[in-house]
């Protein structure tokens, strides 16, 4: 990536705005949180210009970012290349084997990157195939490692992915995992592509679990696209916000009625400089 992709993108973007601006209908906006970027969506533009890619996200308007510190780079330098756009760290994430072994590290980790939330996006177990038992352990890793950051001034969130939505009694195990995990310690982050794709129904989540919900991946689930409980999903199926499956407009009302304050816009697909734009796009011009 080079200086004048970026700012090529940065120009595409207010042109897109100024567009969608002239055609958008007067009305109260839905939105009304800083942007927020998941770090994953540019998984290809850092390992080629991390400097350059920081630049990008500033001038799309991101104020607040999900992620950790790009190889190579020191958490304490990575949060000062932030601070230097006006960018705030957020959250970070943690893998599940390494915050389960030493969770001391992670909030070393978090403590030098400035974040409030260490995230855990995954729970080891046999693809398409998660059990209660694992439902059990995660619980009683989340319990015991949500205490040590709290102690230490962060907050843990587990991070839904679909196959936690595996039918158990009269929910599913994710219901089991909000209800048996405390409250004071465990925290979540709804990706509602994901909790789509699993068979939930992001709303529905967030009118039942209310507080428990503290951070939010916005994404968008191809019209047409069956989910399952694999907890993935090809790449092409990532489109823009507002062009999918999900009801963007209820789902961003409801988290703001649980009090959820930090969105990132997570784009997996292959088209992220195009698409991140668009959705930037639709979520300043939503109005109800």
């Amino acid at each position: 990536m080079n200086k004048p992709a970026y700012w090529l993108g940065a120009l595409s973007l207010t042109l897109l705005t100024l567009h969608d601006g002239f055609a958008q209908k007067k009305g109260k906006a839905v939105y009304t949180f800083p942007l927020g970027i998941e770090s994953y969506t540019y998984r290809n533009w850092f390992p080629k210009n991390v400097e350059a890619t920081l630049d990008t996200i500033k001038a799309l308007g991101f104020t607040e970012y999900e992620g950790g510190a790009p190889k190579g780079i020191a958490p304490e330098e990575f949060r000062k290349m932030l601070d230097q756009r006006g960018i705030k760290l957020v959250a970070t994430g943690a893998g599940y084997e390494q915050i389960v072994k030493d969770p001391e590290a992670v909030v070393k980790n978090a403590k030098a990157l400035g974040a409030s939330y260490v995230m855990v996006a995954w729970i080891p177990h046999q693809k398409g195939n998660f059990t209660l038992e694992n439902a059990k352990k995660a619980v009683e890793d989340f319990n015991r490692v949500g205490k040590i950051l709290a102690d230490n001034g962060l907050t843990f969130c587990y991070h839904n992915h679909g196959f936690e939505f595996q039918p158990y009694q009269n929910g599913t195990l994710f219901d089991y995992m909000v209800q048996n995990t405390d409250p004071r310690y465990v925290s979540f982050e709804m990706d509602i592509l994901w909790a789509q794709h699993g068979g939930a129904d992001p709303v529905q989540l967030l009118k039942k679990y209310g507080k428990r919900w503290k951070l939010m991946h916005l994404k968008d689930l191809k019209k047409g696209v069956k989910g399952d409980l694999t907890g993935g999903t090809p790449p092409e199926n990532d489109v823009v916000l507002g062009d999918g499956q999900l009801d963007m407009p209820t789902i961003l009302k409801e988290a703001k009625k649980a009090g959820i304050r930090h969105y990132f816009i997570e784009d997996e697909s292959n088209k992220e400089d195009l698409q991140v734009r668009q959705s930037i796009a639709y979520l300043q011009n939503l109005r109800e």
